[in-house]
């Protein structure tokens, strides 16, 4: 695209969602492409002047067209929709590593990706060393001659830290090594990773990206030859999109930048109030200044996101109660729709963790994670206080009565 008016040579983050990837402008054809069901294409061979098309290779032109939306979002030269924000994962990590090959990963991560590190990828070959993000030291301490990968997760999920990228950058680029990054929480609209030299930019495109609760998929931004290399294994493991997932997730991202803007606003509001409820023990979100990593975060990000979490007096059973008295939230293990959900970390993400490796990644019991929605936020307020109420209230005669 040319510079607008503006004489910048990019055009901006709500542009780039509503325009890029989209099929050029022409009199009579529709402003939104429509879904093209079809698995396979018309190909007699390479004299026909065009690349074998095949949905399982990721080239419908659904997922073409939302796969140039993500690079443009990410400001990268490439990019890929996959399955699932684990296809996406699974797929760059092993692009990038053979059998004999080593990770070095923070140990604040998702916990399924936690799980694919040191229970899966071991079977076939490939290990990981978990490290402190917060030591900068440690990043380079774990090095191998056999790394091919270094994977982060900013924010991290649940407790919403910000560690520095730069070490973690810096050791890569020591070892020739990716750096990878799971962004789901941030968006592109708060950071731009490859701006800070990330490699790989992953997100679960179920999340803020697709931001309707419609949709399963994930994908991937970074380098052209970096984006081939997870296309080939996308395609030996099966985890391409469904051409109408493909069209849902272009959809969503359409209006990213609007949502972001709503979600950043409001879980910071509600942030700050969740701070003088009764029973609330800890409040976590980056944009309050009791959070460790303030600093970084507000010099990093363009918002500090839609995501708060909360530990509540009263330990486990305090947050199934809690969670059982919403009525307007919905306990749901999943985050970054327009609706908001809410889950316990010890039930959904972080189930497979024992409650000693839960507490040492600072996810207590009576931990409850938050992804603020789009409703008002004076109705979200008046049902977070129904249900952190320490007296027994309502709840109590309805289990009385059943």
């Amino acid at each position: 695209m040319k510079s607008g008016a503006s004489g910048k040579d990019r055009p901006g983050t709500a542009t780039s969602a509503v325009h890029a990837g989209c099929p050029a402008p022409r009199p009579g054809q529709p402003v939104v492409q429509p879904i093209v069901r079809s698995s396979t294409f018309y190909w007699s061979g390479p004299s026909d002047g065009v690349d074998l098309r095949y949905s399982r290779y990721g080239n419908n032109p659904n997922q073409i067209s939302v796969a140039a939306k993500v690079a443009a979002l990410e400001g990268t030269e490439a990019g890929l929709a996959l399955a699932s924000g684990m296809a996406a994962i699974s797929s760059t990590i092993l692009a990038a590593a053979d059998a004999g090959d080593h990770v070095v990963a923070s140990r604040h991560l998702y916990g399924a990706t936690h799980a694919l590190l040191a229970h899966e990828l071991p079977r076939r070959g490939i290990t990981t060393t978990f490290v402190d993000p917060g030591d900068p030291a440690a990043w380079g301490a774990a090095l191998t001659p056999r790394t091919r990968v270094v994977l982060i997760e900013l924010p991290t999920n649940p407790t919403l830290r910000v560690f520095d990228i730069g070490p973690a950058r810096r050791a890569a680029r020591s070892a020739g090594a990716i750096l990878a990054a799971d962004m789901t929480f941030a968006t592109p609209v708060n950071i731009r990773a490859a701006e800070h030299g990330v490699d790989a930019v992953i997100h679960s495109a179920t999340k803020y990206l697709g931001g309707h609760s419609d949709l399963i998929a994930g994908v991937v931004a970074g380098s052209r030859p970096l984006i081939e290399g997870v296309a080939k294994m996308m395609k030996l493991y099966g985890g391409s999109i469904d051409p109408q997932a493909a069209w849902l997730l272009e959809r969503g991202m359409r209006t990213l930048p609007a949502r972001m803007e709503r979600h950043n606003r409001s879980a910071h509001a509600l942030a700050e109030w969740f701070t003088g409820v009764e029973g609330v023990r800890q409040v976590l979100y980056p944009g309050l200044p009791s959070h460790p990593d303030h600093e970084r975060a507000v010099r990093m990000l363009r918002g500090c996101g839609g995501m708060v979490s909360i530990v509540l007096n009263g330990g486990g059973e305090a947050a199934d109660r809690f969670c059982s008295r919403l009525r307007l939230a919905v306990p749901a293990p999943s985050l970054g729709g327009v609706e908001t959900l809410v889950s316990q970390p010890r039930h959904t993400s972080h189930v497979d963790l024992t409650s000693e490796e839960r507490e040492a990644l600072g996810i207590p019991d009576g931990f409850v994670r938050i992804s603020v929605g789009l409703e008002d936020l004076e109705d979200l307020k008046a049902d977070f206080r129904h249900a952190a109420a320490t007296s027994p209230g309502r709840w109590a005669v309805e289990q009385a009565t059943g």
